[in-house]
C-alpha cells in the first residue's frame, strides 16, 4: 500500500491537469471588443527607401474568456508599405490568432516606402491594422510622413562588395580605406530642393569644389561622411534664419535617422574629413550634431593658407571631438562647439588658429576625458612627432563646461607654443600636474580674463548656450574686436557692448 499512495496522487494531478489544459482549446468567437494601446499608431517621419524603427500596439482581451481572433491584417493588403509582426510570424495578414482571457498580444510594426509620386516631396502615408471582418471588425490607424530624397551611395562590384576610397594615410604610411565614392561633376551642387541622404564618404575629387546651397539638408548613414580631398574645396553657403525651430537658411548636417529618439545620440555617423592640400574651405551658418568627429582638419604647419574658414556655424554632441584639427590654419569668427565626448576644440600638433567671439563649452552628461579646449604642439596619437603652434588666438571667447578645469595647453618644450587669450571667460582650477609657466593668468598670454564666473547660459544640457541677464560675461568683451563680427548668432548687433561668446545677452523666458 505504501507504494500505491503516491501512484493515486501522480493519476489524479494528471487528471486535473488535462482538464485544464482542454480550456486553452476551447475558445470563444471575437465580438469586437477588444481594446487597443492606442487607436492611431503614429510612425515617425522616415526618408524613403529607408526603414523606420519598430513601433508597438499592445491588443488587451479584457473579458474573462479566452478569444480567436479569425483575422489580422492591412487594409491595403498585401501592397502596404508596412508589415507586421504577430506572435513572431511576418507578414501583412494573420488568421486564427489566440489572446487569452485578461491577457494580451503585442503587434510589432514598421514600414519602409520604396518610392514616392514623381514631384512629390514628402506623402502622409496611411494605412490600418483590421482586427475581425464584417460587423465585428476593429482599426487601428497608421500614420508615416515619408520625405523623398535624394541618395548618394558606393558602387557594388562584381562580387557584390561596396567601393572604397583611400581617407587618408597613417603615421606609418598604411593606407586608411572606407567604403565611399567620388562625387561626379553633376553631383558637386547640393541645392535646397530635397534632403541628400549619405551612405559611405562622398569624396570631392581633386581640383573640385562641393557647393551646398542656403537650406540644404544632407544627412548621413552610418560611417558616412564627406572626403575632401587634396586640392578640392568645400563651400558651405548658409544664410541666418529668421525662425529659430525651421532654421529655414542653415545648412544642417546629421545622421539618418528622423525619429525623436535619435535627435540627440551621439556618433551617428563619421565627419567631415578636410584632408590636407585642400584649399579655400569655407563655412557659414552650418549646424552639424550627432557625428563621430563633426570636423576632422588635416593641414600642413609648413604652408600658411588658410585650411578652414568657419562663422556662424555650431557643432555639438559629437561622440568623440566636435573640431579636431591637425597642424592647421582655421579661422572661425561666432563659432559654438557645444558638448562632445572627449574635446569640444581639439588643436594638435601646432598650427595657426584664431577664435573670435566663440563659445567653446563641454556639458557632456557622462564621463569624458577631454577638456573643453585641448592646445598641443605635438600628437595625440603619436606624442613624439612636434610642429610650432605658431599661433593660438581666443579673443572675446567663452572655454567653459561642467569639468573642473576646461582648459588644457600642452607642450613639449621643442616646437613653438604661441597662444593668447584676450577678454576670454575661462573655467580653469589648478592641480600639482599643471605646468604653471603655461597657466600664468597674469602674463603676457592672458588679457582681460575671467576665472570661473557665471556664464548663465539657458539650457547647457541641450546645448542650449544662449546667456541670460544674470552673466558674468556681459559687456567684458573689446569693442574693436567686436567690430570685426558686428551681429552675434542671432544676428543682434554687439558693438557697442559686446559679451563674450557666441550670443548677447538676453531675458529668460520662463
Amino acid at each position: 500500500m505504501k507504494l500505491k499512495f503516491p501512484i493515486v496522487i501522480i493519476l489524479v494531478l494528471f487528471i486535473l491537469w488535462g482538464s485544464a489544459c482542454r480550456k486553452d482549446f476551447e475558445y470563444a468567437p471575437s465580438d469586437g471588443h477588444l481594446s487597443f494601446s492606442r487607436d492611431t499608431v503614429y510612425l515617425d517621419t522616415v526618408f524613403s527607401n529607408i526603414g523606420s524603427s519598430t513601433y508597438t500596439l499592445k491588443v488587451y482581451n479584457t473579458t474573462k474568456d479566452d478569444v480567436l481572433i479569425p483575422y489580422i491584417g492591412l487594409r491595403n493588403g498585401p501592397d502596404s508599405y508596412y508589415k507586421l509582426n504577430v506572435d513572431g510570424k511576418v507578414g501583412n495578414s494573420f488568421t486564427d490568432i489566440p489572446l487569452y482571457a485578461e491577457d494580451s498580444l503585442f503587434i510589432f510594426i514598421e514600414t519602409n516606402v520604396t518610392a514616392l509620386p514623381d514631384e512629390t516631396l514628402q506623402l502622409l502615408y496611411t494605412d490600418a491594422i483590421q482586427f475581425d471582418t464584417d460587423i465585428h471588425q476593429q482599426e487601428v490607424t497608421l500614420v508615416t510622413l515619408v520625405k523623398d530624397a535624394i541618395f548618394l551611395y558606393p558602387k557594388k562590384d562584381a562580387n557584390g562588395e561596396n567601393e572604397t576610397i583611400e581617407l587618408f594615410t597613417q603615421e606609418d604610411g598604411s593606407k586608411v580605406f572606407v567604403e565611399g565614392f567620388d562625387l561626379k561633376d553633376d553631383q558637386l551642387h547640393f541645392t535646397n530642393q530635397k534632403p541628400y541622404v549619405i551612405y559611405g564618404y562622398a569624396s570631392v575629387p581633386e581640383n573640385k569644389e562641393l557647393v551646398m546651397d542656403a537650406g540644404a539638408r544632407i544627412h548621413f548613414h552610418r560611417n558616412s561622411g564627406i572626403l575632401v580631398k587634396p586640392t578640392a574645396s568645400l563651400k558651405v553657403n548658409g544664410t541666418f534664419s529668421n525662425d529659430r525651430d525651421q532654421m529655414e537658411g542653415e545648412v544642417i548636417f546629421e545622421g539618418d535617422r528622423l525619429e525623436p529618439s535619435f535627435s540627440n545620440t551621439p556618433g551617428q555617423w563619421g565627419t567631415i574629413f578636410i584632408s590636407s592640400g585642400s584649399t579655400q574651405n569655407s563655412i557659414d551658418h552650418l549646424t552639424i550634431k550627432n557625428a563621430e568627429i563633426g570636423i576632422y582638419v588635416d593641414g600642413n604647419i609648413e604652408n600658411d593658407t588658410i585650411s578652414l574658414e568657419i562663422n556662424n556655424s555650431q557643432i555639438y554632441n559629437s561622440a568623440i571631438h566636435n573640431l579636431w584639427a591637425r597642424s592647421s590654419t582655421i579661422t572661425a569668427k561666432n563659432l559654438l562647439l557645444g558638448s562632445s565626448g572627449s574635446s569640444s576644440l581639439h588643436c594638435e600638433l601646432g598650427g595657426r588658429y584664431e577664435f573670435t567671439h566663440a563659445t567653446i563649452a563641454n556639458y557632456w552628461n557622462g564621463f569624458r576625458t577631454g577638456r573643453a579646449l585641448i592646445l598641443s604642439n605635438y600628437g595625440s596619437m603619436d606624442t613624439a612627432a612636434g610642429a610650432d603652434l605658431i599661433q593660438a588666438d581666443f579673443r572675446n571667447c567663452i572655454i567653459d563646461g561642467n569639468s573642473m578645469s576646461e582648459l588644457m595647453l600642452a607642450s613639449n618644450k621643442e616646437n613653438i607654443f604661441n597662444y593668447r587669450f584676450q577678454n576670454c571667460f575661462l573655467k580653469f582650477r589648478e592641480t600639482d600636474s599643471q605646468d604653471e609657466t603655461l597657466y600664468n593668468f597674469e602674463g603676457p598670454a592672458f588679457e582681460n580674463i575671467i576665472l570661473n564666473g557665471n556664464p548663465d547660459y539657458f539650457n547647457p544640457s541641450d546645448n542650449d548656450f544662449r546667456i541670460g541677464l544674470d552673466s558674468d560675461v556681459i559687456n567684458k568683451g573689446s569693442i574693436p574686436i567686436a567690430q570685426e563680427v558686428p551681429f552675434d548668432l542671432l544676428n543682434s548687433t554687439r558693438t557697442s557692448a559686446p559679451d563674450l561668446g557666441v550670443y548677447q545677452a538676453i531675458a529668460k523666458i520662463e
